[in-house]
């Protein structure tokens, strides 16, 4: 597998202009050879410099969706599997807002589908559902692809400022109120 990438990447490097197509379709066909999005947005950025390389990606990743999409309509098995798995990681009542969801995609121990699931359940229609879908690509693509461009000058500081950052928007991102049950609330 590690080889098969190698040679893509390879192939991507030497194609020319054929390269941002290429890379758009190494996205949508990540999932077969079992490759996370952040690795193919590193890659972009590294192949591709910040600005090119995230607008591949997006266009990538919003194309990987939309397959998604095709997918799991037209094979319900494979829906449930993994409204299963959204159930283990997101719950069932969860509502997430944007900003949630978005942080929820820079995550890199979430799957990508698993929020794109969620985008569906909410999302009656097919329009709907892509247009959510292309603002949930923005934040993966851009943050890793500006780490891929940067990553052979980033010191270690830049490292931490980073990670700092990311925990600030998990944190300002975060639901303000909690629920509790009556019976949770009264215990005796």
């Amino acid at each position: 597998m590690e080889e098969m990438f190698e040679t893509s990447l390879k192939v991507i490097e030497q194609s020319g202009w054929l390269a941002p197509v290429l890379f758009i379709m190494l996205h949508v066909f990540r999932q077969v050879f079992f490759i996370p999005v952040i690795i193919i947005c590193l890659v972009g950025g590294y192949l591709f410099g910040s600005f090119y390389g995230s607008l591949y990606s997006i266009i990538g990743l919003t194309a990987t969706s939309a397959l998604f999409y095709g997918i799991v309509h037209g094979f319900p098995r494979f829906l449930a599997k993994v409204s299963q798995l959204k159930k283990r990681f997101l719950g069932e009542k969860e509502s997430l807002s944007l900003p949630q969801m978005m942080l929820l995609r820079i995550v890199p121990f979430i799957h990508f589908h698993l929020v794109s699931l969620y985008v569906m359940e909410t999302r009656p229609t097919f329009r709907e559902y892509m247009k959510i879908s292309f603002y949930l690509s923005m934040p993966p693509a851009i943050i890793y692809t500006l780490f891929g461009d940067m990553i052979h000058e980033l010191p270690l500081v830049g490292t931490v400022v980073f990670a700092l950052f990311i925990g600030l928007l998990c944190f300002m991102a975060r639901r303000k109120e909690q629920r509790y049950a009556w019976q949770e609330f009264f215990k005796a």
